[in-house]
This record gives structure tokens, C-alpha cells and sequence, in this order.
């Protein structure tokens, strides 16, 4: 039988549409690798999202997947790395770097954790551009004005201390919060602000090393902590005093811990580069015990600085019943929401999903 050059390409474009239509049909959504897991989910830095009017809508669809999948992921808590908008107190803006002034960048992230209240937990670093005017210029910050302890009712059952913020204010800026998980295991999350502060520092020593704590797993969430090289960040080039970076806050509370397990930060990237977004580093602290330190960012994916804010990525961390297995996940809720986008919705590279081992 003799195929003409018509019969040909009739048979590969018959060939791509069954393709096209299979890989539609066959998209699986996130789903727990065991019944019994419970998960956390990371979301990254959330400013480039904020400053555009265009972009809120992306963020308000990532915390509204999250809703939708706080039964079937099992979700116990929700995690953000920080920088929540772009400018702290910003009245006119140049329309370059964002086209909305900071009052309405904290209401749109505020609108979209809305989403969350009294159905989840969420904890939200403070990251350098939620301080000062364009960039932590001071400590005077709008976070607690938008985010107070009262606002989600499941936040409030969960925190157990609150520090003083600059203006002698007990905040959640650096707080902590009790977690018990499906499988009875016992964990605090500590908050911590950018660059905490000495006095910071030695709060957050206390209150992890209190007895009532001592076989809780510690999970610390700050926004600048490790470099694109898998380091600790040493210093920045910012104008305020008494701050501690990515190494003096290893140096002078995980490592002389003996609970603290997990750091998670974001505030690191590159544009359109999702590896520069990314680190991860494992040290041991004074209990003998590992700790596996994460960062995660995409607020430059979708087009630098000035694009669409992070294509929608944020990261399920699944914690599987034996105690130890954590599996970690890269997925966008944005990519996923199209058939036409669906085989962009992971990151299947091996900094992107891979298995972390708790002791």
C-alpha cells in the first residue's frame, strides 16, 4: 500500500491530536502517596503578585486550590515565605516595579489568605519589603494591621507566644504555633522575621528549648536564609542595624537547638532562572538530629521581576506516617486549572520533587 505525502501528514496530525488528548485526559491532579499522610503547603514570595492589579488574581487562584484541597492533600498547615508585597508604604507608584500603591498590595494578599480563614492554619514571614517604605528602611511594618493574631481563628488556637515587634507590640511577625498531626506526632512551627534581631534570636532560644517542647519537631520559617549556592547568607546590603542573617541565625539558634528539624525561606532568585529560586542544605544540630533547610522561590518565573509573579508555583511537603518521609512536591494550581496547560503543572527536576528523611 502506497501512502501519499497528504496520507502522511493526515496520519501525524491524527497521531499529535491523540497525543494532545491523551496527555490531557491522563493529567493526574496532587494527590497523597498514602491515605494516612498529612501535608504543609509552601507557598513562595508573594510581591510581584501583589504590586500588579493583573497579577492578584493568580495568587487568589493558588490559595483558593488550596481551599479546594484542604480534605483530599489533608492539609494541616500553610506556609509563606514572605516579601508579601512590594513596598511596605508606598503611596504613588512609578508603574514600573508594580502600578499599585502598598495599601491595596497588602489588601489583595490580604483578600487572598481570606480564602483560608477558619478552614486552615497559614503562617506568613515578614519578609524585607513588608518593612520600611520600598525596602526595610526601618522595622515599622503593616503586617500586623492585616494579619493579627485574631483574624483566622485556627491561627489563634495554634499560637502559643507572641515576641515584641519594634514598637514594644506582641505580633505574629515572630510567634509560635503548636501543631498536633494525624498521626499524634507533636510539632512547633517558629516564625521569625527577616533578619531577626539579637533580642529576637534569644526569645526564639527559649521558647524551643522550654521542656514542653522537647520532643516536638521544630520547624523555623524566615524569609532570607540560604543563597542560590546552598550556603548560609552571611550578610546584606541592608541599611538597617541588629540583624541576623542566613548563618548567625544557624550559628546562634538551630544549630545549638536540639529540636529544630526544618528551616524553610524564600527571597532568593533569578530571572526565569527556577533553579537560582531554590536551595537546599542538610547540617546536623546539638541533639544529633538533621536538620533539612529549604528555600523556595518563584517570584521571577513568568517574565523577571516585572512578569506575572511566579506562574503560580508553590510546593506540597507530604509527611508520610512512618515518621520520617517527607515528600516534596512542585506543582502550580495556575498551569493546572487549562487543558491547554496542564503539562507545565510540575517539576519533575531533581531539586524540584525529591524525599527528605527526618530523624
Amino acid at each position: 500500500m502506497k501512502l501519499n505525502l497528504s496520507t502522511i501528514m493526515s496520519l501525524v496530525t491524527l497521531l499529535f491530536l491523540q497525543h494532545t488528548i491523551t496527555g490531557q485526559e491522563t493529567f493526574d491532579p496532587p494527590k497523597l502517596s498514602h491515605p494516612d499522610s498529612w501535608s504543609v503547603i509552601l507557598l513562595p514570595d508573594t510581591q510581584t503578585y501583589a504590586k500588579f492589579k493583573r497579577n492578584q488574581g493568580i495568587l487568589e487562584v493558588m490559595t483558593g486550590w488550596i481551599r479546594e484541597n484542604i480534605a483530599p492533600l489533608n492539609i494541616e498547615m500553610v506556609l509563606c515565605t514572605g516579601d508579601l508585597v512590594e513596598q511596605n508604604e508606598l503611596l504613588v507608584p512609578d508603574h514600573i516595579n508594580g502600578n499599585e500603591p502598598s495599601r491595596n498590595q497588602w489588601q489583595a494578599v490580604s483578600r487572598a489568605f481570606e480564602k483560608l480563614d477558619g478552614h486552615v492554619p497559614y503562617i506568613l514571614a515578614a519578609g524585607n519589603h513588608d518593612f520600611g517604605y520600598k525596602n526595610i528602611e526601618n522595622r515599622s511594618s503593616n503586617y500586623d494591621e492585616f494579619f493579627p493574631a485574631h483574624r483566622n481563628v485556627l491561627n489563634h488556637k495554634g499560637l502559643r507566644a507572641a515576641a515584641y515587634n519594634v514598637h514594644g507590640k506582641p505580633t505574629l511577625e515572630n510567634a509560635t504555633f503548636e501543631l498536633t498531626t494525624p498521626n499524634q506526632r507533636k510539632y512547633l512551627f517558629l516564625n521569625l522575621e527577616f533578619a531577626p534581631r539579637d533580642t529576637i534570636l534569644q526569645w526564639a532560644m527559649k521558647e524551643v528549648d522550654k521542656d514542653r517542647y522537647k520532643d516536638h519537631r521544630v520547624i523555623v520559617l524566615t524569609h532570607s536564609y540560604l543563597n542560590e549556592k546552598n550556603e548560609h547568607i552571611e550578610s546584606e546590603n541592608y541599611p538597617i542595624k541588629d540583624g541576623n542573617y542566613g548563618k548567625a541565625i544557624w550559628e546562634n539558634l538551630v544549630a545549638p537547638s536540639k529540636n529544630i528539624q526544618m528551616v524553610i525561606s524564600g527571597h532568593i532568585g533569578t530571572p526565569d532562572n527556577f533553579k537560582a529560586h531554590t536551595a537546599f542544605k542538610t547540617d546536623i544540630n546539638a541533639g544529633g538530629k538533621k536538620v533539612s533547610q529549604i528555600t523556595f522561590n518563584a517570584q521571577a518565573m513568568g517574565g523577571g521581576w516585572h512578569g506575572n509573579g511566579g506562574d503560580g508555583w508553590l510546593r506540597i511537603l507530604e509527611f508520610l506516617p512512618d515518621g520520617k518521609t517527607v515528600k516534596v512536591i512542585t506543582f502550580s494550581p495556575y498551569f493546572a486549572i487549562s487543558p491547554a496547560t496542564r503539562h507545565m503543572a510540575y517539576k519533575r527536576e531533581s531539586y524540584q520533587e525529591f524525599s527528605i528523611q527526618l530523624d
